[in-house]
């Protein structure tokens, strides 16, 4: 049994756009003629794809699964367009990275954008599972993650290695001092990423290692939450030294006997990594 092309289409739009509406703006259709090819692609199938109500529609679990055929088809309708146009110029087109620090590529999406204007990069942060979940969705063409990763599914090119260093404010005891050791954190209040940041996970590692306690005084989300809770006395934060950065109401403090670094990986899906627009990119990097 064959599926009409343009069904699909409507399907992955509303789902995508979370409204009938949106996905008709999106596809420069009206309202109707996008609810139609909806209507029709569960009639022909008898299956229910969306939970429709006044406000919103919600994907079903059978919806949801198509969604994710949906991202490859048309992840693949897209790699097809950039092959059939001007893409080897890269006059036009769009490259999104899902990243978990900017600062490590910001260097090279400068220079990437400086050469090819015509080219729209948006930038996505979260933490590396994150930006993984993104790349394998078809939501990003890069991602930047925070640890390694053993995937045959994915293309890798290292970044860089950096240790990672204790970070107080000017009020803190520790103000002065030119570094700490490890056993320093033992038991000491805490400023800590959430569950999913490398960052954190290393630093337990690290700590489990050498018999010492960890002592949360609070966990935030995001790198700039955990700086702010440190400006403000509530505990010791952790950071890749890379990413420490220029703000003068915190000091850094290396930690002398951390045998562990935190590594920054640039990859893509091997399946897209001859595609013009990433492999230019990866060739800058």
């Amino acid at each position: 049994m064959s599926v009409s092309h343009a069904q699909l289409k409507a399907f992955h739009a509303v789902a995508e756009q979370g409204s009938f509406t949106r996905a008709a703006q999106k596809l420069f259709l009206t309202q109707p003629a996008v609810s139609d090819q909806v209507r029709k692609l569960e009639e022909r199938f008898g299956v229910l794809l969306f939970h429709r109500n006044k406000r919103s529609v919600q994907l079903t679990d059978l919806g949801e699964r198509l969604l994710g055929v949906t991202q490859r088809l048309f992840a693949c309708e897209t790699e097809a367009v950039e092959l059939l146009q001007d893409s080897r110029a890269l006059h036009t087109g769009s490259l999104t990275l899902a990243v978990d620090a900017p600062v490590h590529v910001l260097p090279q999406v400068a220079r990437f954008c400086q050469r090819y204007p015509g080219i729209q990069v948006k930038i996505e942060t979260g933490n590396t599972d994150e930006s993984l979940a993104r790349l394998f969705s078809y939501q990003a063409d890069l991602a930047l993650l925070g640890r390694d990763v053993d995937d045959e599914r994915l293309h890798c090119v290292p970044i860089r290695r950096d240790p990672m260093v204790a970070f107080v404010s000017h009020q803190h005891p520790w103000a002065s001092r030119g570094s700490i050791n490890l056993a320093d954190l033992d038991d000491t209040p805490l400023v800590l990423r959430e569950p999913g940041s490398v960052t954190r996970q290393t630093l337990e590692e690290e700590m489990q290692r050498a018999g010492l306690r960890i002592r949360p005084a609070i966990q935030v989300e995001g790198r700039e939450a955990a700086r702010e809770a440190v400006v403000v006395g509530i505990g010791v934060g952790v950071v890749s030294a890379a990413e420490f950065g220029a703000d003068a109401r915190v000091c850094a403090l290396p930690i002398v006997d951390c045998q562990r670094h935190l590594t920054e990986t640039l990859v893509c899906l091997r399946e897209q990594r001859m595609r013009r627009v990433v492999a230019t990119f990866l060739e800058m990097v």
